[in-house]
């Protein structure tokens, strides 16, 4: 899908490639909700020019959402969130020897009027999901595909269920 046939584009941001593993799971989920995304590597302490360059045009450029990743310090959202009216969503990335919950703690910890929506260590396919449920706040096709996403996550379970039924124990109970 190019960018002209959306509704906005989701932006996935993150402090370095060594985040793309983590990151991929959204972009992954973008691309099988054919919602447009565009993706980079920007630092927070590295580059802080371009991060505000790039968080004071993303609106301008079509962008709706933001989903940042980054560890440790983890300030790649909060500086991001501070320099636009987009919703920011943040991913903490587990890399550091305090497991990710440095980022978790940078993240969440944001002061009155500037918000960082957050999601669990790693949880970048979440991110992704809350970014589809904003966009889709304003798109009824897909509202529907992802009512159908959702639809589907519940069978996997139903069949999962069915599965272990199928389980032969002499104990387990039936």
């Amino acid at each position: 899908m190019n960018k002209e046939n959306t509704t906005g584009i989701v932006s996935i941001i993150m402090g370095s490639t060594s985040d793309l593993p983590v990151m991929e799971k959204a972009m992954k989920l973008l691309d099988e909700m054919d919602v447009a995304f565009e993706v980079s590597a920007l630092s927070a302490h590295r580059t802080p020019e371009r991060v505000a360059e790039f968080a004071k045009n993303a609106k301008g450029r079509g962008v709706k959402v933001i989903i940042a990743g980054a560890g440790m310090a983890a300030a790649l959202p909060g500086v991001i969130a501070a320099e636009t009216t987009l919703p920011v969503i943040g991913v903490p990335i587990k890399g550091s020897v305090l497991d990710g919950v440095d980022a978790l703690y940078s993240i969440l910890q944001m002061p009155p009027g500037i918000p960082v929506a957050t999601v669990a260590i790693n949880g970048a396919m979440n991110a992704a999901i809350l970014a589809i449920q904003m966009l889709a706040l304003s798109d009824e096709m897909l509202a529907e595909k992802f009512a159908q996403y959702k639809k589907n996550l519940a069978k996997k379970i139903e069949k999962a269920n069915e599965e272990l039924s199928n389980l032969e124990y002499k104990n387990l109970v039936k």
